[in-house]
């Protein structure tokens, strides 16, 4: 990817060769934000809350992509969801492009949608079996009135092979493609109306990972070439790195460390993201041993969310003052932020995080690739 990516009006940002971005007017920013679920006790009975988003802040510069990582149970996908609205917040703000998100209804919703996109987790369950791929990729041109006809199958055509198909393949369903080619069809559903922000809720998680990095290095290259904010949801800090200009670290329901990449991987400033990075295996297994720091217990139950630290029962650096105060999250650096009392003394330890995670992933230096999978029936390069 570039070193420098242009956003809208004039704004400039680094990409991720070039570190955090600059200071900017951000595209995307959230404040306070919080969604809770009722737990279920039985047929009729509602039970006690679940804070599956606990007061987040966020902020996203137009064409930067911000890493969102965390164990299951973290509250990652609720968060991106929340955003573009497909559940409703409880509480918060959410700006985009200046405009308050939550005060707008009907049309005026529909409208900003065409600028806020996702891509699913799972391609399978969120392609209508019984639509071909031209009515699945088209149809948000139809909704928004943007093409028809002639015109309409054309535009496909071109989506279809931005993402790698051949354009005969809109003729066909989903079923008779590969998990990692629908997850290309469900791309170009989401790029199909030009949007300036697109969530990506996991996008390779359910993906064999001798293609991950394929499906990787095309949002690279749709990135680069349309200059798209990402919001990149995965709990494998290492393969958000490979993306992202700067990376946020959840746990239960809320952000406790945020910085640029490299920050985050040279000093981690939670205890919680130093774990997740020495979970990851390194490449030579055998220094695995002196590296792994595995994280101990399971995430808590956010309905009976630990007083003080919420990861002070996993944390091994945790004291009195953890079990009982709960930390903001603040600077403890230019762009910086992290919730934990005793940050300085986790970064104050020697910390190599170079050899830790799996090999990097082929960043395009050219022109993105022609090449495509093979569509064929029965010929899945693509699993």
């Amino acid at each position: 990817m570039s070193a420098r990516v242009a956003g809208r009006r004039g704004r400039r940002f680094r990409g991720p060769a070039g570190g955090a971005p600059v200071t900017a007017q951000p595209l995307l920013e959230v404040r306070g934000l919080r969604k809770a679920f009722a737990a279920s006790t039985g047929l009729f009975g509602r039970g006690p809350l679940v804070r599956a988003v606990d007061g987040v802040d966020l902020d996203l510069a137009a064409g930067e992509v911000l890493g969102l990582v965390g164990e299951s149970g973290s509250g990652k996908t609720t968060l991106g969801r929340a955003i573009l609205r497909l559940v409703e917040p409880d509480d918060g703000a959410i700006r985009f492009d200046g405009v308050d998100v939550r005060a707008l209804r009907g049309r005026e919703l529909r409208r900003l949608r065409r600028r806020m996109q996702i891509v699913f987790q799972d391609p399978t369950s969120a392609l209508n079996p019984r639509l071909r791929v031209r009515a699945l990729v088209g149809e948000p041109l139809l909704v928004h009135g943007l093409a028809r006809g002639r015109a309409l199958r054309d535009r496909v055509a071109e989506l279809l092979e931005e993402v790698g198909l051949e354009p005969s393949a809109m003729d066909r369903y989903p079923r008779e493609f590969s998990g990692g080619q629908r997850q290309r069809i469900g791309i170009a559903r989401a790029l199909a109306l030009r949007p300036d922000f697109v969530v990506l809720d996991e996008p390779v998680s359910s993906l064999d990972v001798s293609i991950q990095a394929q499906i990787v290095n095309l949002l690279v290259e749709l990135q680069r070439r349309h200059r798209v904010a990402y919001l990149f949801i995965a709990h494998d800090l290492a393969l958000v790195a490979h993306l992202a200009d700067r990376v946020a670290v959840m746990y239960l329901g809320r952000v406790v460390e945020q910085a640029a990449t490299r920050t985050i991987l040279d000093r981690p400033a939670h205890p919680y993201t130093r774990a997740l990075i020495a979970a990851t295996p390194p490449p030579d297994p055998r220094r695995a041993r002196a590296r792994r720091m595995p994280i101990p217990g399971e995430i808590p139950s956010p309905i009976d969310r630990p007083a003080g630290c919420a990861f002070h029962p996993r944390c091994p650096w945790a004291d009195a003052r953890c079990r009982e105060q709960d930390p903001p999250l603040v600077a403890v650096a230019e762009g910086h932020l992290a919730a934990c009392h005793r940050a300085d003394e986790v970064q104050s330890e020697s910390f190599d995080a170079t050899d830790s995670g799996r090999p990097p992933l082929h960043r395009p230096t050219a022109k993105p690739s022609t090449a495509r999978p093979d569509t064929t029936p029965g010929k899945e390069t693509d699993r």
